[in-house]
């Protein structure tokens, strides 16, 4: 499939890429890159080949930084109410709950609907240059695809309300800090981390894979008895799997595994 806004491509290794390229107005995010980027994701997601998904953004000095203040300037709450109001909360949903892991690799300014897309995936690398932030406080609205809510889970309710009420950035180290992001890396060596780490996760069972994922963001939701029942069953559930037996022989052979997801 042809796009305009970003970029796609996939390797060898089970892991594809998914490049926001708008580096003149440092990859702001309008419809258009949303619905190519739902698009991408859904291509991603019915490739058997893929396994990893990692999210960037190009030019070097912006994951994302915000939405399009263009396009922001003509959504009114009939906008927002309707279908294509909808198709930022649909990017960010597939990319937390999609069965393939997600990865974003953040590269400068990750600010608003970037802040909101970084945080909508499993895992979030920032080089030193990163600098995080859901200022929508100064422009008279609040984060409207998930921000208020994924923050306040993955930094606190106190850590997420100083940002959300003072509209503040903040760097890599400080995200680190607080348990926004996993890791911090030198600016020529973020890429190489996030495909290392994603190749990695490649190579793990991808039923398993699904399973953790499933596991935490369901049980996160869940009282803990519940949440630990959830996490039995699909423990069960592997069990049966061709791949269980795969890595139990590979185990007991000292061999490395081949899943094959089934």
């Amino acid at each position: 499939m042809a796009y305009e806004l970003i970029r796609y491509e996939k390797d060898t290794t089970g892991v594809a890429l998914i490049t926001f390229n708008r580096p003149e107005v440092r990859n702001a995010l309008n419809l258009q890159s949303r619905k190519e980027c739902l698009e991408a994701l859904q291509e991603a997601e019915q490739d058997p080949e893929v396994r990893v998904v990692v999210l960037t953004g190009s030019g070097g000095k912006a994951f994302a930084a915000g939405a399009d203040i263009v396009e922001l300037r003509r959504r009114t709450t009939l906008t927002e109410i309707s279908t294509s109001g909808q198709i930022p909360r649909e990017v960010a949903n597939k990319l937390e709950n999609m069965s393939k892991t997600t990865i974003a690799a953040v590269n400068g300014y990750a600010l608003g609907g970037g802040c909101e897309l970084a945080m909508s995936c499993n895992l979030r690398i920032a080089s030193e240059n990163a600098k995080f932030g859901l200022p929508e406080i100064n422009l008279g609205i609040i984060p409207g695809n998930g921000g208020t809510q994924r923050l306040a889970r993955l930094v606190g309710k106190g850590r997420a309300l100083h940002l959300l009420l003072t509209g503040d950035l903040i760097d890599a180290q400080e995200a680190y800090r607080i348990g926004l992001v996993t890791q911090v890396v030198p600016q020529d060596q973020l890429m190489a981390t996030v495909k290392e780490i994603a190749r990695k996760i490649a190579s793990k069972a991808p039923l398993a894979v699904a399973a953790v994922k499933q596991a935490v963001n369901q049980g996160m939701e869940l009282p803990l008895p519940s949440a630990i029942e959830n996490e039995a069953k699909l423990f069960a559930i592997l069990c049966g799997t061709e791949d269980k037996s795969e890595g139990v022989e590979a185990f007991l052979q000292k061999r490395q595994p081949t899943f094959k997801g089934c």
